[in-house]
Order: C-alpha cells, then sequence, then structure tokens
C-alpha cells in the first residue's frame, strides 16, 4: 500500500469517477485504474463497484476510505507542523462567488503586506464544494454565507452585511422617498442559479414576509445580474460590498425601510486538521477585514 494510491483512492471515492480523479491529478484514467489495482491487489479486497463510467464503494472501500482520510490528515498535518514558521507556507482560501471578487483582493493585499513570503491560493466555488473540500482538509479556511452547516467544521462569524435593492435609473420606484419589502411583492427580480446562497437567502427573507419572489431568470454571476437589471428585466438585491464604488449611469441602489434584508458572513475550517499558525494570522487578518461600514446608494 503506498500513500500515493491512498490519495487517488480517496478523490476516485469523493468523485465516484476514475475519469475525475484522474483529471484531478493530472494523470490517464489507465493510471488510476492501475493504481487502484495494485491497492485492491494488495489489500486482498474489492474496493469499488464499477458503474460504467462511474464507481461506488464497496463495503470493503468505505472501511479505508475512513482509515485513509485518518492516515492523510495525519501525514498532512505532519508536515505541516514540522514547517511552521508562522511566516512562510501557503494557505488555500475558498470563498463563494458573491464573496470572492470583492472581499479577497483587498485582504489578501493586506495579509501580504503583513506576511510577504506566504503563499495564498485562493478558489470560487459555491458552498457545498467549500463544505465538502474544508471537510477533505483539501482548503484551510471557506468564506461563505450562513446558513451552511457541516457538523464536524467550525464556523466563525464574520460580519453581517445589508442587501442593497438595485433598480434600473429609469424604474418608479427610484422617485420614491420610501421603498418597504412589501412594495417588491409584485415585481420581477433577476436572480443568480439555484447553486447560490445569495438566491436562498433572498427567497427566505421574501418568504418570512409571505410572499415568494417572481423571477424573470437565473444567472451565474452577480455582475450579469446588476447588467439585467441595469437594461430593465427586473430588480434584485445586492450584498452591499458588490455595489460599485463609482455611480452607475444606468443602475440605482438604495437601502429598504423598514425590516432590512441581509446576509451573514462567516469562515469556516475543520477543526480536526492541524492549524498553522499562518492559517491563524490569516483568520486574524480575515476577522478584520474592511467592509463596508453603511449602506451606500447611488
Amino acid at each position: 500500500m503506498e500513500f500515493q494510491q491512498l490519495r487517488m483512492f480517496l478523490k476516485a471515492a469523493e468523485l465516484g469517477s476514475f475519469t475525475g480523479a484522474a483529471r484531478e491529478f493530472g494523470v490517464s484514467q489507465p493510471a488510476i485504474s492501475q493504481q487502484i489495482g495494485r491497492l485492491e491487489q494488495s489489500l486482498g479486497r474489492q474496493l469499488f463497484e464499477r458503474q460504467g463510467r462511474q464507481v461506488a464503494l464497496t463495503e470493503a472501500g468505505e472501511l479505508l476510505r475512513r482509515r485513509a482520510l485518518q492516515i492523510v490528515s495525519l501525514v498532512d498535518d505532519t508536515a505541516r507542523l514540522l514547517c511552521d514558521d508562522g511566516e512562510t507556507g501557503k494557505i488555500v482560501v475558498s470563498a463563494i462567488p458573491t464573496i470572492a471578487p470583492y472581499l479577497m483582493p483587498g485582504l489578501l493585499e493586506a495579509f501580504h503586506e503583513e506576511y510577504p513570503r506566504a503563499r495564498v491560493e485562493v478558489n470560487e466555488e459555491v458552498t457545498e464544494v467549500i463544505l465538502r473540500r474544508c471537510a477533505l482538509g483539501e482548503i484551510d479556511v471557506g468564506v461563505l454565507a450562513m446558513p451552511a452547516s457541516r457538523g464536524y467544521l467550525k464556523f466563525e462569524t464574520l460580519f453581517e452585511e445589508e442587501l442593497l435593492l438595485a433598480t434600473s435609473a429609469d424604474h418608479p420606484l427610484v422617485g420614491r422617498d420610501q421603498v418597504e419589502l412589501d412594495d417588491l411583492r409584485d415585481l420581477p427580480f433577476v436572480l443568480l442559479d439555484e447553486a447560490h446562497c445569495l438566491s436562498d437567502d433572498i427567497r427566505g427573507f421574501c418568504r418570512r414576509r409571505l410572499f415568494q419572489p417572481v423571477t424573470t431568470g437565473r444567472v451565474s454571476q452577480l455582475a450579469t445580474v446588476q447588467q439585467l437589471v441595469a437594461q430593465g428585466f427586473g430588480i434584485s438585491l445586492i450584498p452591499q460590498m458588490a455595489v460599485p464604488a463609482e455611480p452607475t449611469p444606468r443602475l440605482r441602489f438604495r437601502s429598504l425601510d423598514g425590516e432590512k434584508p441581509s446576509r451573514t458572513v462567516t469562515a469556516c475550517w475543520n477543526p480536526d486538521r492541524y492549524q498553522s499558525r499562518l492559517m491563524l494570522s490569516f483568520l486574524e487578518t480575515l476577522k478584520h477585514a474592511p467592509v463596508h461600514p453603511s449602506s451606500r446608494t447611488t
């Protein structure tokens, strides 16, 4: 049994595919199959049920998966411990797409000034992927919006962020002195697709006011949402950090009156993995990351 075989085995188990595992390791699919076959031969047990292009763990495979996770984690954590000088090393961070482009650049700049010899790898991924990769120890820190749960992960709230109403510049609501959520009841919304938790936040807030937002389209980028709103295809609720710093001629943003929609931005990590001094320093930088102190309107 070789250590790299265990890594390949775990990746194939996670993805349910030898082809997917091969892509992750940058090797051919036959190379992965060969290594898994050697591992099965050395153990004398079949680890996967082959189901066409997909594979599923056997009972023996599930037992090995639990032990292999412990073995790989122990080896990786030992390497981190031995090399942990608090100044150098690599941190892997994942953030959801509605946070990454707005929070991470300034955060990385501040961290680099304090720790110039450290390397930070940033990934942009949806919530479920972040939770899974964090649990597997593939990332050190996740930055996402609640609610999110994975029992064995540690979560810490970073800040609460208001969601601002976004409309086109010529929308009838622009001239109103006051706008409350109930005023949006029958208006079409432009939302992100189901993979993004921001849409869940918006729908949940509307449901608490006893209505379901009427949607005119679902897209995958927050920038696209704003472009469609600017063109008059609907309205939306936009995180405050995503509001452009400079006024946008075709867009208007405003804080709602009355109960204000918001989201809770949080950090997560796996407490069972070794927390390097550098990673803890990054968390501290993250906790003090600059956010908008108050709502902006344009």
